[in-house]
């Protein structure tokens, strides 16, 4: 059975709210609690254009008939902020939402699908600190075939030294990574529609504290240091020798040069390389590096936690331009030529074999939104 807009019906899910559930008080509070979202109690509510929304007033802040009615446009509040509903008019709000599925309780998530350059992401909204994902709902999430489908799951949460916000990247088989370069182009993007930050922004990260600078659907990140550059490797994979060079770009990468990109057996040798006990306990991404031109090359990227080829992947971008700069002695910006076929721009400030002012720059698009039971 389907209600309004198609929407399935949510009645044998939902209760709609009863005298014993809401208090017969004269007034109660819906709290925001982050963009569109409104709590009360245990439920979260995001009314869209087409049902009553709130509208604060400065002229009569408690009257129920100024704070319920039909806008063209939500007006979004400070999260935290709360607002006051006369009983009656809280039940009608709830029962016109939930009439029309816009309600979550705590089993359902509320997510929004995007890209970088290929590399797939599912973002989750966190700033209320609910959402509490075991590794098994992860990997679930990000199978393509019982869930979403995702490289990994991107949370934004409050920061907590400073920046405009913290960021958490899961792998898709439910573990932890330090950054992600393709997914926080899609991080800041999502905070933006989200948070309303700003065109330049910060966000605290385990490998540290990354810059972000959108203009449209491309986003300049300011990346952490690089360090641990560690050239000319020797590593058994595939039954014959490879020549692979080391960098952490935020994340450890091992960077292969090829003569041809299309001949590699990426995911056989990436996997034998990621494993190698030079990168133990840890492992690395693999990338393959195929020169194009004075400053322009092509990789492909066996990525750790993904543990397969992926079409794009940020932090392998930026080693492997990096080393390609040492290889070649050469000056930033580097062009880099992913699977996915995207185009990204590598710059840098090299003094030797140091780099610096990292940044990486690339598009990030949004997908779609949606919302499914964990």
């Amino acid at each position: 059975m389907s209600v309004g807009d198609g929407r399935r019906d949510l009645s044998s899910k939902f209760q709609a709210p009863s005298t014993r559930e809401i208090p017969s008080t004269k007034l109660q509070d819906l709290k925001c609690v982050g963009g569109d979202f409104f709590k009360f109690q245990d439920w979260l509510i995001f009314p869209d254009l087409r049902l009553p929304v709130l509208k604060p007033s400065k002229a009569a802040p408690r009257d129920p008939s100024t704070l319920l009615g039909m806008t063209s446009r939500i007006e979004r509040l400070e999260l935290g902020a709360s607002l006051e509903l006369g009983i009656w008019d809280l039940k009608l709000f709830l029962l016109v939402c939930l009439a029309c599925g816009h309600v979550l309780t705590r089993s359902m998530l509320r997510f929004t699908k995007m890209n970088g350059a290929g590399n797939d992401f599912v973002m989750i909204d966190n700033r209320v600190g609910e959402v509490q994902l075991s590794a098994e709902q992860i990997a679930r999430i990000c199978d393509r075939h019982r869930g979403v489908g995702a490289d990994g799951i991107l949370l934004i949460e409050p920061a907590q030294n400073g920046a405009d916000f913290r960021m958490r990247y899961y792998n898709r088989n439910g573990g932890e990574a330090e950054m992600c370069g393709n997914g926080a182009r899609c991080f800041a993007r999502f905070a933006q529609r989200m948070a309303h930050a700003r065109d330049e922004m910060s966000f605290e990260t385990p490998a540290g504290v990354i810059g972000a600078r959108l203009d449209g659907d491309q986003v300049r990140l300011t990346m952490s240091e690089p360090r641990d550059l560690r050239m000319g490797l020797e590593i058994s994979a595939g039954g014959k020798m490879w020549q692979a060079h080391f960098i952490n770009s935020g994340v450890p990468h091992a960077v292969a040069p090829v003569r041809d990109i299309s001949e590699v057996d990426v995911n056989g040798v990436g996997a034998a390389i990621r494993n190698d006990e030079l990168f133990r306990p840890a492992g690395a991404n693999v990338n393959f590096l195929e020169r194009r031109g004075a400053n322009q090359i092509a990789i492909r990227t066996y990525e750790r936690g993904v543990e397969s080829e992926t079409l794009a992947c940020g932090t392998g971008v930026v080693a492997s331009a990096l080393v390609f700069a040492a290889m070649e002695n050469v000056n930033g910006p580097i062009s880099v030529l992913v699977k996915g076929g995207s185009e990204l721009s590598v710059g840098f400030e090299r003094g030797g074999k140091r780099f610096r002012d990292v940044t990486l720059t690339g598009p990030a698009e949004f997908v779609f939104e949606g919302r499914m039971e964990i």
